[in-house]
C-alpha cells in the first residue's frame, strides 16, 4: 500500500530535550490509516499533526476499544537514527488487538509505516545521549454505534514526541509499595494486552502509593493476592542467589520487550534465568536474608529502574542497602549502549532508519 505524504507548511520550533516534559511536545506530523469491514485497511498517510474528528458515539469512548505501543527512535554518535526491536512491538500490538477484537494492520506494513514516519520526522530525534524520540502507535475503534458488536471501523495512528533523559541525576533506587487491595488484571482478562483500560484501572493504586511517598506499586496476582506480578507500568526482576528471576508470563502480565531483551542478554552472559511464580512472602524473606541481591523494574521509558526496598503492609525490607547493584548497572549500560549505538549490536536488535 502506498503511503501518501503531506508535509506541514508551518513547522514547529523544537523544544530543548533536556527540559521538555514527557509526552507534551508533539512532532510536526502523524501517521493515519483507516479501516472499514468493506474495504479493509486503506488511505495510509502522513499528514501534519492536528486534532482528530470523531463522532461522540465512537466505540473507543464507550467500550475502551483501543490498544497502543510505546517505543523509541535513537540518534547514534555517527548521526544515524535507529529503532530497537520494533518488530516486537508490532507483534505485541497484534496480540493486544486480537484480545480486544480490533482489526490489526499487517504487521510488516505497520512496521514499514513506522519506519517511514520516523524517516519523515528524523530531524526531531535529539542528539544528546539519553534523549530520544518517543513513538506511540495507537489502534482504536471509530465506528459510531453504541450497541455491543464487532468493530467495523477503526483507525491506526502513530504520533511522536521528543523526550529527555529519564535519569537526570543517575540511576537512583526507588521504593515500591506492594498493593494488597486493588488488582491490575486476572488470567483470562486483558493483563497481557497493552490497552488503556489496564492503565486506567491501575491509576487509583498508583495515586495512593504516591501520596504515601512511594514511586509506584508492585502488583500481586488478581486471584489469590499471593504472587508477585509486575510494577506499575514495568516488569519486575531480581538477582536472586546469582540467578536472574522474574515472574512467568501467565496471561495477566505484560510481555515487555525490555524484559525479553534482558532475559536474552543475561543468558548470553551465561547467567541462569528463571521465570516462575514468586510468592510475595518468599520474596520478602529473600530480601531480608540477602538471597535477593538486587531488584529492578524494566521497561521502554527507563530501561531499568533499581529498586531499593519494598513495603508490604507493616513489613519493610531493603535491597542491596538501597543502592544500585553491579548487575543492574551492567544491564543498563549494555542495553542503552546498543540502543544509542555506542556499542556493537551483536543480537541484531536495532533497525536503522533511512
Amino acid at each position: 500500500m502506498e503511503i501518501k505524504i503531506t508535509l506541514t507548511q508551518n513547522p514547529k520550533a523544537k523544544p530543548d530535550p533536556a527540559t521538555v516534559p514527557f509526552g507534551v511536545a508533539f512532532t510536526d506530523h502523524m501517521f493515519l490509516m483507516d479501516y472499514d469491514s468493506e474495504n479493509g485497511w486503506h488511505d495510509a498517510r502522513i499528514v501534519p499533526f492536528a486534532d482528530l474528528s470523531l463522532s461522540p458515539g465512537a466505540v473507543v469512548f464507550h467500550y475502551g476499544a483501543e490498544v497502543f505501543e510505546g517505543l523509541k527512535a535513537y540518534r547514534t554518535p555517527g548521526g544515524a537514527v535507529q529503532l530497537f526491536r520494533p518488530e516486537e512491538n508490532m507483534k505485541r500490538m497484534s496480540q493486544s488487538a486480537e484480545r480486544l477484537c480490533l482489526p490489526m494492520p499487517d504487521e510488516a506494513f505497520a512496521l514499514e509505516a513506522l519506519k517511514k514516519f520516523v524517516e519523515v520526522e528524523k530531524e526531531w530525534v535529539p542528539e544528546a545521549y539519553g534523549t530520544s524520540l518517543y513513538l506511540r502507535p495507537v489502534l482504536f475503534g471509530t465506528e459510531a454505534n453504541l450497541s455491543l458488536h464487532d468493530i467495523h471501523q477503526a483507525m491506526f495512528m502513530i504520533i511522536a514526541c521528543p523526550v529527555g533523559s529519564y535519569y537526570k541525576n543517575g540511576l537512583m533506587p526507588v521504593e515500591l509499595l506492594i498493593e494488597n487491595e486493588d488488582v491490575r488484571a486476572v488470567r483470562g482478562g486483558t493483563g497481557f494486552a497493552k490497552c488503556g483500560g489496564n492503565y486506567a484501572a491501575a491509576a487509583r493504586a498508583g495515586s495512593r502509593a504516591e501520596e504515601k511517598g512511594f514511586s509506584q506499586v508492585l502488583w500481586l496476582d488478581g486471584v489469590e493476592r499471593k504472587y508477585v506480578e509486575e510494577g506499575g507500568g514495568m516488569n519486575i526482576m531480581f538477582k536472586w542467589n546469582g540467578r536472574l528471576v522474574t515472574p512467568e508470563l501467565n496471561g495477566s502480565i505484560l510481555p515487555g520487550v525490555t524484559r525479553k531483551s534482558i532475559l536474552e542478554m543475561a543468558k548470553s552472559w551465561g547467567v541462569e534465568t528463571v521465570e516462575r511464580q514468586i510468592p510475595v512472602n518468599e520474596m520478602m524473606e529473600a530480601c531480608r536474608n540477602g538471597e535477593i541481591e538486587e531488584a529492578f523494574c524494566c521497561g521502554t521509558a527507563a530501561v531499568v529502574t533499581p529498586v531499593g526496598g519494598f513495603t508490604y503492609g507493616e513489613q519493610k525490607v531493603t535491597v542491596n542497602n538501597n543502592k544500585i547493584g553491579a548487575f543492574t548497572q551492567k544491564l543498563y549500560d549494555n542495553l542503552t549502549g546498543i540502543q544509542w549505538g555506542k556499542q556493537d549490536d551483536t543480537f541484531g536488535w536495532t533497525v536503522t532508519v533511512k
